[in-house]
């Protein structure tokens, strides 16, 4: 599929003046004397919400925060295993007390002075004191937090955790200079978590490789090197890190056609956002451009309301499962670029993913997928006047099909968001729900606005079924109890479809405080194994990233799950033009 780039003269031009006066902007306010080489140019399909850490949802505030806010442990590319960042060694364990105790390495905020253990306990603090959306959770069964020394800290906890290592130490630390006065301040207003992740932050102080220096609401936001960033010229990893560029600067774009434009005509080096597969032909054209595809911790997926019938019938749903066409989905909406999805969790996180799995519809035709599906329901009590195969075994049109009570099924809908917000998961609504037409059943796609779509599904509980996704899962895959333990099954919930199942819950309970990672993977495969019995979702596909970079001035980039959009990249990306 070739794209092809439809804009007036008058709006590249536009385009091209907006991005020089701004980058001359920029280059006039460095008193460095930095090279043009040395400025990382990095596009942006939307710009930050907001730079305040605990607000910031969004993923582009989050790629800028996380250039400027660092946490203690981060995550190796090759094996994904923890390594230290801020920490200097691996966490020592006290079963006895229940505790973790760890080290810091030698580390400023931007501003030059320490990152201490006492920034370390004022972060929890104040996490557990507002109980932080996104990351109380995470930090709740945090019983105390202890700074033993200026570079020690001791994490106590109520009760064991094995998300702690994997999920809790990963979050970020934040000064206390900056923030003690603004967490003070909330705490004399009426909504003191509100005033909290309200307050306006000019310029975050904080001990990345970059400190923001200016942001042009609508327009960029220039970055700076941090001369106290703790990483520099160390190796953690086995990677030496820089950072080397002297300066970032994020130029927002609006759409991934003006965005993939930018790249191709060299005013920027990284389009940072996962582009469609209908860009890479003519990506790949340019001899400097490059295409990065690459694994992705991600789900996307059709969830049940298993709260009615028939919708609570784990029948209905293996059947639903079963007539649904992925590799169809993956070859044609998808055009190849994407994994086929048989469990909740992606089959590339290795150490967790269950692989014996049912394959629901799995290398069948299209007729037997409808002959397999209509031999589940008949079975389960489910008639037609006209059944979808004949008494020859011939699939042929089917008239409505009746419930197991006799009544014939209602209209249903199928909520996905709309194609101008993921086009992939609207194609899927439209057809999946013909797929569904083979078997009698009423289903009817319908479109609707993203944060309405979440309001109808996560709040009131008012739908049949969706289509919706998580672009990055956690590699840590406590989502699982997330998503399915009963306990959740609330208004603003992470259970939406009300799964409840007894077996789940206690295998769920148990992998929470299983400390040993070779149990608890076992606990977490079982769980995969009951819920794709159940089918409460029925997942589709994991799509790749699909990214690209320009060559001529930067080459270094560092691959892994997810992208080159990370961390690693960012500390060690080089200037093909300036002397490092």
């Amino acid at each position: 599929m070739k794209v092809f780039f439809l804009f007036s003269d008058f709006y590249r031009k536009t385009i091209a003046a907006s991005f020089l006066l701004a980058l001359c902007f920029v280059l006039a306010s460095c008193s460095n004397g930095e090279k043009d080489g040395a400025i990382l140019r990095i596009g942006m399909i939307e710009e930050p919400r907001t730079l305040n850490i605990w607000l910031a949802s969004d993923a582009n505030s989050r790629k800028v925060i996380s250039l400027i806010y660092q946490p203690l442990y981060t995550y190796d590319p090759d094996t994904l295993d923890l390594a230290p960042w801020l920490a200097q060694s691996m966490p020592e364990y006290d079963p006895e007390t229940i505790s973790y105790t760890v080290q810091l390495r030698p580390a400023k905020w931007s501003d030059g002075t320490e990152v201490t253990a006492h920034d370390v306990v004022f972060t929890v603090d104040l996490i557990k004191d507002f109980q932080v959306p996104r990351y109380y959770s995470q930090w709740q069964f945090v019983k105390k937090t202890v700074a033993i020394d200026e570079k020690t800290v001791r994490f106590y906890l109520a009760e064991p955790r094995a998300i702690f290592l994997t999920r809790t130490l990963v979050n970020y630390i934040v000064p206390k200079s900056q923030w003690a006065p603004i967490a003070e301040k909330a705490k004399t207003m009426a909504n003191p978590l509100i005033a909290l992740m309200n307050a306006r932050v000019e310029k975050p102080l904080g001990s990345g490789p970059y400190v923001l220096a200016q942001w042009r609401e609508g327009a960029f936001l220039h970055l700076v090197k941090n001369d106290h960033f703790f990483g520099s010229g160390i190796e953690i990893s086995n990677r030496k890190l820089g950072p080397h560029a002297d300066a970032i600067l994020f130029k927002i774009y609006g759409t991934a056609d003006v965005g993939v434009l930018a790249l191709k005509k060299d005013t920027i080096d990284f389009f940072w956002w996962s582009i469609q597969p209908g860009y890479i032909e003519d990506l790949e054209k340019d001899e400097n451009t490059k295409v990065y595809l690459s694994d992705r911790s991600a789900l996307y997926y059709m969830g049940f309301n298993v709260r009615k019938p028939p919708f609570s019938d784990p029948a209905f749903r293996r059947a639903a499962n079963t007539v649904i066409d992925k590799n169809f989905i993956i070859e044609r909406v998808l055009q190849g670029y994407a994994a086929r999805m048989d469990s909740i969790v992606p089959s590339e996180n290795l150490f967790w993913y269950e692989e014996h799995l049912p394959r629901y519809g799995q290398g069948l035709s299209r007729d037997d997928r409808i002959k397999k599906a209509h031999r589940l329901l008949s079975e389960n009590g489910y008639t037609w006047e006209t059944a979808p195969v004949n008494r020859s075994g011939e699939v042929v049109t089917p008239s409505r099909i009746l419930l197991p009570d006799g009544r014939p099924m209602d209209d249903f809908t199928i909520l996905t968001p709309p194609a101008d917000y993921d086009p992939a998961r609207a194609t899927c609504g439209v057809i999946i729900q013909e797929w569904l037409k083979d078997l009698g059943i009423p289903a009817s796609a319908r479109p609707m606005s993203f944060g309405a779509l979440l309001q109808r599904i996560k709040d009131r509980h008012d739908f049949d079924t969706f289509i919706l996704g998580y672009g990055q899962l956690a590699l840590d895959p406590d989502y699982l109890r997330s998503f399915f333990h009963s306990a959740n099954n609330r208004p603003g919930g992470w259970n939406m479809s009300g799964y409840s199942n007894p077996e789940f819950d206690r295998l769920a309970d148990e992998s929470v405080q299983a400390m040993d990672p070779r149990i608890r993977q076992e606990l977490i495969r079982k769980m995969q194994q009951v819920v794709m019995e159940d089918v409460p979702y029925i997942p589709l596909y994991n799509p790749a990233a699909i990214e690209a970079v320009g060559e001529k001035r930067f080459t270094g980039w560092e691959q892994m799950i997810d992208g080159i959009g990370n961390i690693w990249s960012i500390c060690r990306v080089k200037s093909t033009e300036a002397d490092m």
